[in-house]
C-alpha cells in the first residue's frame, strides 16, 4: 500500500522507515530506526531526488508509482550514492528507462563502481551553480564535498526555495506519519538523535559543513529536505544553528560531562563522588556515563555537546581500560576540540590509564587538561578528598560558576513595580473545563508564532495542560471587574466548577473554552516544551489560533491593584499590626492571625499571610 505526503503542491514525500534495523552503518545503534527520504518534484517533467536503501524497496516503489500516477520518470538526481540513498537506482532505471540521471562527475564514477550499468546518452553531468529547467521549476545544484563523502552535493529549488540537502541537517529515528519537524517535539523526542547522527556520521568534516552554510547564507531556504529524519519548514534558523555550532566544535552547553571505564566499581564511586562535588560548587549541567554500558556514538556526542569533561579510567594491561582507550580514539577521530577535561586514573600496583589518557589528549586540538591527573591505588581513600576538591574547583574555576549569593536585603513590594498583564489560563481534559488567572504570558518568536506562559504548580489548570499540552490565554482588559478574579483566581477547579452558571461557552478549535467579554483577544497555544522554574512551570507554545475581540486596552497589574482590586477591610479592632494576604491583598488588622483563618476573598490560610 502506498504512503506518501504532500509537501507542497507539487512536491511529494516518498520516503520510507526502516524500523528493523539495529545498527546504522553496522556500528551506531538506532533504537528507534531510520527514515530513508526521498522526494518527487511533479512539474511538466518529473523528478525524483535520491532513491532509498534496499531494505525497504517494496514500499518506496509503491510510494513512487503512486506518486507518478501513471506519468513517467524523466529525471532522477543523485545528490549522494551512499547505498542507503542509491541502492534501488539500477532497480529504478530498468523501471523507468527513459529517465536521465543527473548528478556530478565523481558521483557518476561512483554509479559505475557500485553498478554495472550502462548510462549511455542517460547521464546529464552537472556542476557548481548548473540549473535544470523542469517547467515551473528550476533547480541549481551546490557541491557538498566530504558532506560527508567527496561526492556529495545538494539541490536546490531556486522556485520554492527548497533545499534538498542530502544528509546534512539530517538525524537518526524512523519517521512516525510526521514528516515536518514542526508536527512534534524536536527538542524532546529528536534533538538527541540528531546530534548523535551529525557527531558520528558528518562531525570530522566541521571544515567542509562550514563551507556549505557559507553557500547556503547566500540563498533564501524556505524548506530542508535531509534524506533522514523530518523536514524543516519552519525555525530553520534553529536547526541551522546547531549545524554552525557543532561543525565550529564549539560547546553546545556549558557543563560537564564525566565518564568512567571502571572494572570492579572503585573508579565509579571516584566519579560518582566528582560529580557530587561539581553540583556542591554551583555546576547544574552534569552527566554522568558509564563507558562500559554506554555506546561510544552517544558518549561522542556527549562529549561535544559539554564545554566540560572529566575521564576517570581503569588500567588495563598497563594501558588504559579498552572503553575509555575507545571512546579517546572515537573522539580523535572525529576531531573533537576546545574543550577542558581532567582526568582521574586507577591502577592496584601501577596506575598508568592517566598518562596514556593524557597523551592521546595531547594528539587533539585546543583540548587543556586541568591539573594533575588524581592517581587512586584500588580505590580513593579519605585522604584523598582535598585533591579530588582541588581538581574539581580547577574544572569549576574554568567554567566560571559563580555561587548564587541571596541577600538578606528583599523587600516584595519591589517586584510590585515590575508591571504585567492579567490573562485568564484555560483548558480541557475530557469533559472537564477549567481555567485560572495569571499574569507572565508573552511573544517571544515571530517566525513561527511562539509564546510562553508561567503557571503555579499548585493550580489545576497546570496539570491540565500538563497532560493534554493544549490552552487558551484570553487577554483581560481595563474593563474586566473583579468578579472574574473571583471566579478564576479565588478558588481551586479541583473541587469547583469554575465554569458553572458562566455566560461564557464559547470555544476555539483546540475545543477549550474562552472569556469573550472583558478580553481583547484570545490566543490557543500547542505546548513544545516546558522548563520547570521550582514553584511554577514555564511552557512554551506555538499560536495554532488568535482571536482579535476588540481593541480596548489590555489589563495591567498596576491597573487591577489601583483601580480594580477591593481595597483593604478591616476585620478586628487592634490596628497593629496588619496581616496580608500574599494571594489577593485582603488585610486584617490584629495582634495575631489565628491558626485556622481563612481569607474571605481567596479562600487561602494563614500560610499565605505575611505580617507587617
Amino acid at each position: 500500500m502506498q504512503n506518501y505526503r504532500k509537501i507542497t503542491d507539487s512536491l511529494l514525500y516518498i520516503g520510507a522507515s526502516d524500523r528493523r534495523l539495529a545498527l546504522f552503518e553496522n556500528i551506531y545503534p538506532i533504537p528507534r530506526g531510520v527514515s530513508y527520504n526521498s522526494y518527487l518534484l511533479m512539474d511538466e517533467k518529473t523528478v525524483l531526488l535520491d532513491t532509498a536503501d534496499a531494505a525497504v524497496s517494496e514500499q518506496f516503489f509503491q510510494n513512487l508509482a503512486a506518486g507518478l500516477q501513471g506519468r513517467s520518470l524523466d529525471y532522477v538526481v543523485v545528490n549522494h550514492m551512499e547505498p542507503d540513498h542509491c541502492a534501488l537506482l539500477e532497480d529504478l532505471l530498468l523501471r523507468h528507462p527513459a529517465a536521465m540521471v543527473v548528478t556530478n562527475a565523481k558521483a557518476a564514477a561512483m554509479i559505475g563502481q557500485f553498478f554495472n550499468l550502462d548510462l549511455q546518452g542517460r547521464l546529464l553531468t552537472v556542476k557548481e551553480g548548473d540549473t535544470l529547467c523542469t517547467g515551473r521549476h528550476t533547480l541549481t545544484f551546490v557541491m557538498a564535498p566530504m558532506v560527508h563523502w567527496p561526492e556529495a552535493m545538494v539541490t536546490y529549488d531556486i522556485t520554492d526555495k527548497t533545499l534538498f540537502s542530502a544528509d546534512a541537517f539530517g538525524t537518526f529515528g524512523a519517521l512516525n506519519g510526521n514528516i515536518f519537524a514542526d508536527e512534534v517535539n524536536f527538542d524532546r523526542d529528536w534533538l538527541d538523535d540528531a546530534r548523535r547522527y551529525f557527531i558520528n556520521i558528518v562531525g570530522k568534516y566541521g571544515v567542509q559543513v562550514q563551507a556549505l552554510l557559507k553557500k547556503a547564507a547566500t540563498i533564501e531556504i524556505g524548506t530542508i529536505c535531509p534524506l533522514h529524519g523530518p523536514i524543516w519548514r519552519q525555525d530553520l534558523d534553529y536547526f541551522i544553528g546547531k549545524y554552525d555550532t557543532w561543525s565550529q566544535y564549539l560547546p553546545e552547553q556549558k557543563g560537564v560531562v564525566v565518564i568512567y571505564a571502571s572494572i570492579y566499581g572503585h573508579t565509579a564511586a571516584a566519579a560518582e563522588k566528582m560529580a557530587a562535588l561539581l553540583a556542591d560548587r554551583g555546576v547544574k549541567n552534569i552527566a554522568l556515563y558509564d563507558a562500559s554500558h554506554t555506546h561510544p556514538s552517544q558518549l561522542v556526542s556527549e562529549c561535544f555537546r559539554f564545554s566540560h569533561a572529566v575521564f576517570a579510567a581503569s588500567t588495563y594491561n598497563s594501558g588504559i581500560f579498552t572503553p575509555m582507550e575507545t571512546l579517546l580514539l572515537d573522539l580523535k577521530a572525529h576531531n573533537w576540540q576546545n574543550r577542558t577535561v581532567a582526568l582521574i586514573d586507577n591502577g592496584t600496583w601501577a596506575a598508568q590509564s592517566g598518562k596514556h589518557m593524557r597523551a592521546l589528549l595531547e594528539q587533539m586540538k585546543d583540548i587543556t587538561v586541568v591539573s594533575d591527573t588524581l592517581s587512586l591505588k584500588s580505590a580513593m581513600k579519605e585522604s584523598q578528598t582535598s585533591a579530588m576538591e582541588a581538581l574539581c574547583d580547577s574544572l569549576v574555576d574554568d567554567l566560571h560558576v559563580q555561587p548564587m549569593k541571596v541577600s538578606d536585603n528583599i523587600n516584595k513590594e519591589a517586584a510590585f513595580k515590575l508591571d504585567y498583564g492579567l490573562y485568564v489560563l484555560t483548558a480541557r481534559e475530557g469533559t472537564k473545563d477549567n481555567g485560572c488567572v495569571i499574569n507572565v504570558c508573552q511573544q517571544v518568536t515571530d517566525t513561527p508564532q511562539k509564546i510562553i506562559v508561567t503557571v503555579n504548580k499548585g493550580n489545576y489548570t497546570h496539570d491540565m495542560i500538563m497532560r493534554t499540552g493544549r490552552f487558551n490565554v484570553s487577554v483581560l482588559t481595563e474593563h474586566a471587574p473583579f468578579k472574574i478574579f473571583e471566579r478564576f483566581g479565588f478558588q481551586s477547579g479541583r473541587d469547583t466548577e469554575k465554569f458553572a452558571n458562566c455566560e461564557f461557552n464559547v470555544r476555539t478549535t483546540n475545543g477549550i473554552r474562552y472569556i469573550p467579554k472583558y478580553t481583547n483577544a484570545c490566543i490557543s497555544g500547542l505546548v513544545l516544551s516546558t522548563v520547570d522554574l521550582g514553584t511554577h512551570t514555564l511552557f512554551i507554545a506555538q499560536i495554532t489560533e488568535s482571536i482579535l475581540i476588540n481593541n480596548e486596552p489590555s489589563l495591567t497589574y498596576a491597573y487591577y491593584r489601583e483601580h480594580i482590586k477591593p481595597k483593604p477591610a478591616v476585620a478586628g479592632t487592634d490596628a497593629s499590626p496588619r496581616w496580608v494576604c500574599e494571594v489577593c491583598g485582603y488585610v486584617y488588622e490584629g495582634a495575631e492571625l489565628p491558626d485556622d483563618f481563612i481569607c474571605p476573598w481567596c479562600k487561602h490560610g494563614k500560610a499565605d499571610f505575611i505580617k507587617q
